[in-house]
């Protein structure tokens, strides 16, 4: 089954862009990095970058305007996780967690609870730094995905 990996590039490690690069080229996968600025990517029939314009949420609406049900995006965007799933995708975090209908809810209902501390000055800080542990986490949840989709 063909299928799409999309790759929300502005906010993807570094780190987490070569596990998926290799995976693009080992297992043949179309990937697309969205981001509103430059994004290297090696040359590969299978990978290509696309440059949208500046502005808040461009690039999360170029994929979901782009994607098809059954695609991956990976991203930490929880927002756009959930639209993603709206849309009949999968989305898969830089830190290997994949979102669901069962537990996008509860994300985002965090994820607005956390961004109210931060504006009340009641919380400071983000997450932590991507480690090597968050970065095996990933290429073994990409892993399980793909052998589920039988790629």
């Amino acid at each position: 089954m063909a299928f799409t990996l999309w790759v929300d590039a502005d906010a993807c490690p570094n780190l987490i862009k070569t596990v998926l690069f290799r995976a693009a080229q080992k297992r043949q996968l179309n990937t697309v990095l969205v981001a509103n600025q430059s994004v290297g990517a090696p040359a590969s029939k299978y990978i290509r970058a696309v440059r949208v314009g500046g502005g808040f949420d461009v690039a999360d609406d170029y994929i979901v305007q782009h994607m098809q049900g059954g695609d991956l995006v990976i991203t930490g965007d929880i927002p756009l996780a959930a639209q993603v799933i709206q849309r009949q995708g999968f989305a898969l975090n830089p830190r290997g967690e994949l979102y669901s209908k069962n537990n996008i809810g509860e994300k985002l209902a965090m994820r607005d609870f956390m961004e109210q501390m931060r504006d009340s000055g009641m919380l400071t800080g983000g997450a932590a730094a991507m480690g090597s542990r968050d970065v095996q986490n990933f290429a073994n949840a990409l892993d399980r995905f793909l052998v589920g989709k039988q790629i």
